[in-house]
């Protein structure tokens, strides 16, 4: 999950040089439900989702619907790798939701040590890069990393018995219906170039249809807030990609700040086994 999940901040750079953050959500989510749903479909799992119809949408709408648009839509002023790095404030976040609504994932001292050890991490890689000018861009994927730490939450909380593989061909699905309209809308005039193209569709193939699948497994195994700590290593994977094949720089402070995200990513996950207390239930 962290090198699939460092992949789309290259491919949303790319696709957004050419087409509209909206057209961009659209393939990717239309991807993904084109392949999933018919699974979902002959396997029998989706007739269970209308018992949580309500969380099942807020879900959407926190992870998918509204932190993807607005990811796009901040990639085309950001570096990739710079938001990829401001993403990696996800577990923090996750930990603050979890105090505030009560659904403790038994985390110990040392797992907390290690989100914060992760945090001043990101602080070293943000440092002198974010210009006056990018914190409008900033406030969005800040949005989106509270986004993306409040969804696990609802799927851990409310759907930890319902298949996988149900409820991200389900989300997906009305993602892709909900942005229809407005894909059409601001279509690009002329058909866009092969690497944007292929961007989307290894964003819908890749990095959505089967890694919300595996991203649903993982909640299940290891609970909510653990989870997010793979936003620990993505911004690595951002940044290596965004280096390597956009030219961004890299700087002595890059490199502190990659030290500082994996080790806090390490005492995160190595101090012990958390369980959520939804997990049992859930059959693992």
């Amino acid at each position: 999950m962290c090198v699939v999940w460092g992949i789309p901040y290259l491919l949303i750079k790319v696709s957004v040089k050419h087409v509209e953050p909206s057209v961009v959500v659209e393939g990717r989510t239309l991807i993904g439900a084109v392949i999933l749903l018919p699974l979902a479909f002959r396997q029998g799992q989706l007739r269970p989702l209308m018992s949580c119809w309500k969380p099942l949408l807020a879900y959407t709408v926190a992870e998918l619907a509204i932190p993807w648009l607005l990811l796009s839509d901040a990639e085309k002023r950001l570096p990739s790798s710079l938001t990829g790095l401001l993403v990696a404030t996800v577990p923090l976040i996750a930990v603050v939701l979890v105090l505030l609504t009560g659904h403790h994932d038994r985390m110990d001292s040392r797992q907390i040590a290690g989100l914060l050890v992760g945090l001043v991490g990101v602080g070293v890689l943000l440092g002198l890069d974010v210009g006056r000018g990018d914190l409008g861009s900033v406030g969005l994927v800040l949005l989106v990393a509270i986004g993306y730490a409040t969804g696990p939450l609802l799927a851990s909380r409310y759907m930890g018995q319902l298949s996988s593989l149900a409820l991200a061909a389900v989300t997906l699905a009305l993602v892709a219906v909900a942005y229809l309209p407005v894909a059409i809308w601001q279509r690009p005039s002329s058909p866009p170039p092969g690497t944007a193209v292929a961007s989307i569709v290894v964003l819908g193939v890749v990095c959505t249809a089967l890694a919300f699948v595996a991203f649903f497994e993982l909640i299940k195994e290891v609970g909510s807030t653990r989870a997010t700590v793979i936003t620990y290593v993505n911004p690595a994977v951002a940044v290596v990609l965004g280096v390597a094949l956009l030219g961004e720089p890299f700087k002595l402070s890059t490199a502190v700040g990659f030290a500082l995200i994996l080790a806090g990513s390490w005492l995160s996950t190595a101090a012990g086994r958390v369980r959520s207390p939804r997990r049992d239930p859930a059959g693992g």
